[in-house]
């Protein structure tokens, strides 16, 4: 697999379905690209306000208010869509659809919109897999 062409360039990820639970996957990804250098936003609507790994959690992509370069989805295949189109309103550069999600409607309105996708893949297995090294953090 290849990494989209604009990961040379990422900096902030936003997780959709970031979860509070450590025994989730979404936060273990999440600590893992925190700790490999990028500014990471958690957005899940059933917890926004709280704090996830010291970020507050945001209600929908939107609300982000700042560039964001990769959306990494943790949402069934039929609720990616919705994230894939928020992602496209947010002006995102690529999409990232976790392993087990596949959604080729929502793919294609991505890459229609310009932005890159990768879909039914781990961002952390292919960061350990690529031996990718750890970025610069991201700058406020």
């Amino acid at each position: 697999m290849m990494l989209p062409s604009c990961w040379g360039d990422a900096r902030t990820i936003a997780v959709v379905g970031a979860s509070d639970r450590p025994s989730r996957p979404s936060h273990g990804v999440m600590a893992f690209l925190q700790r490999h250098g990028f500014k990471v936003i958690p957005v899940n609507p059933q917890i926004a306000g709280e704090q996830v790994l010291g970020e507050t959690v945001v209600s929908d992509l939107g609300g982000i208010g700042q560039p964001i370069d990769i959306v990494d989805i943790f949402r069934r295949p039929q609720a990616a869509g919705e994230a894939v189109d928020e992602a496209i309103a947010a002006g995102a550069k690529a999409v990232w659809l976790q392993l087990g999600i596949v959604n080729e409607e929502a793919a294609a309105r991505a890459e229609a919109a310009g932005l890159k996708v990768v879909m039914d893949s781990c961002i952390k297995i292919e960061i350990v897999r690529l031996r990718i090294p750890a970025v610069e953090p991201a700058r406020p």
